[in-house]
């Protein structure tokens, strides 16, 4: 049975759907000159795309430390896994779905949670906990407001339906993301390290089976979408968007766990990018086996689909698996249960050939190997930018003057960076099923227990969090992804948790533009050397390029999103300990980042410096972003980390919040807000700038409380781990006062400049 109407396959025919000149004629050599089929020049623009063969970003992805005591699957499979001991172990994945979510904001956010969902429990994984990062353009720009609101409620109403608490995140905003915003999600699910499942098509054979969803229309060429620039035109391509069915995925949840508590599966594979085309040329590839499949068996939920339809389609909640010998009918059983399809699609062959059979006819024959693994491999040309040494080079403003301090502490307290993302994160449910410590704005990172199958608590927590300063990867594309790698450490340290594993979301521009090449190979440098001096692999990650826009790139954002262990956070503070005796309300191993207590020393851990580069205070004074990016001291910040975590260990350290956006003031006025308490600053400046001592974002600093009788007892720890430390303040009263060197520069009611933090963001969206 032939299909009509399709088109010629031609050169051009291959230029339209993203291939280039090159690719094409690589195509007819591996055809042996034939011309390839309709469906079969889809697979080739498919699964070389960008988005799909990463063929311009795989020779720098090499230089990422992946290896590490704890990895139990590092990059390559849906997800990275990672021992937590006790026969337990995590997986975690962070994911892009950029594009999608800037021309159809809630379908793209949604279905963005739910891909990441399905590349962790297809691991074998039960998900435990959301993160996304998020950014934006100025609230200004055409449709920003409209694309905020349909983003934060495509990612609440797909998470919030699954049952799977949302923990953090983080969102920024910046002119850079007006034609391109960021959505990137990531989850983490919890598995015995016996009991991973993977991704590959073996036993000659062996049955294929399709489970899940069936397959419609929504999203074919989803994945050339996402690997091409945005343009005149770009709202139109909202068919590319998948659309999105959270109950569906919840019971295709539900079956597969079921199904991986038996011995009935050899591999299995989400179809996500590219659909069936990727789902089953990697899985094939892994194994190193042919596949045949009965296209015509695909469940459909639009008459009239043809074999380039079902290739590409990238529906959502669906799965390629495949069964041990005489279990398929289990299976069926199973996924029919929950109201699913299940159906043998095929099989595993010897050929080492993808045979697509349309009613008995072959449409598809083609190699597995170059389609899959030997996809073209660009090592593209890289130049410096031009624009580096002008914008680091840039004179700063003139120091800020003490009456100026109240009205630009206002002003920060407001931007939509800095202000409270409660309107945003309200949206989610992050205390669903009762694991969870820490939420989003209760710390600096998410904090969730560990249970095992029965509900019971095995006594371990995990945190989570994600983190990336774009504006520092813009003045510095190798050291802002390092500090990306750093930050995210330094948040999960601040709860008390170790980090044990990072995934990464490589967010960058066009790569055929040299510049842009240049800051991806830097920023992947960056990334390597930060994770060398902490000693934490990248376990997984996503790589997604062309965030373009008429031309115009995005600033580099190498998101990353850190694992962090408590392996005992329920137990009790020993406090026979000599650091710990003579502290009071001494509790679990964890702490928020809210002060806790009145008459509590506020102190800062690490140094502050005359660095205003890249901050959220010197965009308000200059409107630009420029000056030299922060310095980052890795064996600093490594001891930094041990310290914070000691001391919360000891039951020392009573509240942890560290410095980012906004510098040391912002960061103590927030632990005050979120205590709804205020507190009084007492700083010295010494040979700083006024507003580098309360703006300025240097890394490496955590502010800290401390009860009074604990106060020595961190000086000597601080000394141990030689870690700087100043007392800066006390907690308590209802107003926020700041003096420095002894003159007064701030005395203002805590709750009105809670309120401007509290209220800003919701209402320059509502406005």
């Amino acid at each position: 049975m032939s299909v009509a109407a399709e088109p010629i396959v031609n050169e051009a025919l291959a230029l339209s759907l993203g291939l280039s000149k090159d690719e094409w004629q690589v195509v007819l050599r591996l055809l042996d000159g034939r011309t390839p089929t309709y469906p079969e020049i889809g697979i080739f623009s498919a699964m070389w795309s960008e988005h799909c063969s990463y063929k311009s970003s795989r020779i720098h992805l090499k230089n990422l430390p992946t290896e590490g005591p704890r990895v139990l699957q590092g990059p390559g499979e849906n997800a990275g896994v990672v021992d937590i001991g006790d026969g337990w172990a995590v997986a975690f994945k962070m994911e892009s779905h950029n594009h999608p979510s800037f021309i159809e904001p809630h379908q793209g956010a949604a279905t963005g949670v739910g891909g990441i969902l399905r590349d962790v429990f297809t691991m074998g994984a039960r998900p435990l906990a959301n993160l996304n990062s998020l950014r934006f353009g100025e609230l200004d720009a055409p449709r920003m407001k409209t694309l905020v609101k349909g983003v934060a409620a495509g990612i609440s109403f797909y998470g919030n339906c699954m049952g799977i608490p949302m923990l953090g995140g983080d969102a920024a905003f910046d002119a850079c993301y007006n034609g391109n915003i960021l959505v990137n999600a990531f989850t983490l699910g919890v598995l015995r390290d016996d009991k991973i499942f993977r991704g590959y098509a073996s036993g000659v054979g062996n049955k294929v089976m399709y489970i899940g969803s069936k397959t419609g229309r929504d999203g074919i060429h989803g994945a050339s979408m996402a690997s091409a620039e945005f343009g005149e035109g770009s709202e139109e391509k909202r068919p590319t968007v998948q659309v999105g069915d959270p109950f569906v995925e919840k019971l295709l949840l539900e079956a597969c766990l079921e199904i991986f508590a038996t011995d009935w599966v050899i591999g299995i594979q989400d179809m996500g990018a590219a659909g069936l085309t990727s789902s089953s040329f990697e899985m094939a590839s892994r194994a190193g086996t042919g596949l045949r499949l009965d296209l015509d068996q695909v469940p459909m939920r639009e008459e009239g689909m043809t074999p380039f339809e079902l290739m590409l389609s990238e529906s959502q909640e669906r799965m390629l698996l495949v069964a041990k010998p005489g279990h398929e009918p289990d299976v069926i059983r199973v996924l029919h249960k929950w109201g699913l399809d299940a159906v043998v699609v095929g099989e595993v062959t010897d050929s080492g050939r993808f045979i697509g059979k349309w009613h008995g006819e072959t449409v598809i024959d083609l190699p597995i190997q170059p389609l899959a693994d030997a996809a073209p491999k660009y090592d593209r040309p890289r130049q410096r930018p031009t624009y580096l040494d002008a914008v680091n080079a840039a004179p700063m403003p003139s120091d800020l003057k003490a009456n100026e301090v109240a009205p630009t502490l206002r002003k920060l307290l407001a931007a939509p960076t800095i202000a409270s993302k409660r309107w945003i994160f309200e949206q989610y449910d992050g205390t669903v099923r009762s694991n969870t410590l820490l939420q989003q704005g209760r710390g600096d990172a998410g904090l969730i227990r560990v249970k095992d199958e029965q509900g019971k608590d095995t006594g371990k927590a995990v945190a989570v969090k994600s983190d990336c300063n774009g504006r520092f990867a813009y003045l510095d594309p190798f050291w802002g992804a390092a500090h990306a790698v750093v930050e995210a450490c330094r948040n999960v340290s601040c709860v008390g948790a170790e980090p044990i594993g990072l995934t990464d979301c490589l967010n960058y521009g066009n790569p055929e533009k040299p510049e842009n090449m240049w800051t991806f190979e830097q920023g992947c440098l960056g990334i390597r050397q930060a994770c060398l001096a902490l000693n934490v692999p990248i376990v997984s990650g996503n790589v997604s390029l062309y965030n373009d826009t008429d031309g115009v790139s995005i600033f580099p954002t190498p998101m990353i999103g850190a694992v962090g262990l408590i392996e005992d956070v329920a137990a009790p503070v020993d406090t026979a300990a000599p650091e710990a005796k003579a502290l009071s309300g001494a509790g679990n191993r964890f702490c928020g980042s809210g002060f806790r207590a009145a008459f509590d020393g506020i102190f800062l851990m690490g140094e502050t410096r005359d660095e205003l580069g890249g901050s959220e205070y010197l965009k308000l004074r200059t409107g630009t972003v420029q000056g030299a990016c922060p310095e980052l001291r890795l064996d600093e910040e490594l001891r930094l980390m041990q310290a914070v975590r000691e001391g919360i260990r000891l039951g020392l350290i009573r509240s942890a919040h560290d410095t980012s956006e906004g510098g040391l003031l912002i960061a103590a006025l927030e632990s005050a807000f979120d205590a709804g308490m205020g507190c009084q600053l007492m700083l010295q400046k010494g040979a700083l700038r006024l507003d580098s001592l309360l703006f300025g974002e240097s890394a490496g600093r955590i502010v800290v409380s401390v009860a009074p009788d604990g106060e020595e007892a961190l000086r000597t720890l601080c000394a141990t781990h030689r870690v700087a430390l100043a007392k800066i303040g006390v907690t308590g009263g209802t107003r926020i006062t700041v003096s420095v060197d002894g003159a007064p520069l701030l005395d203002a009611e805590a709750s009105d400049l809670a309120s401007i933090h509290a209220t800003s963001l919701e209402k320059a969206l509502l406005s």
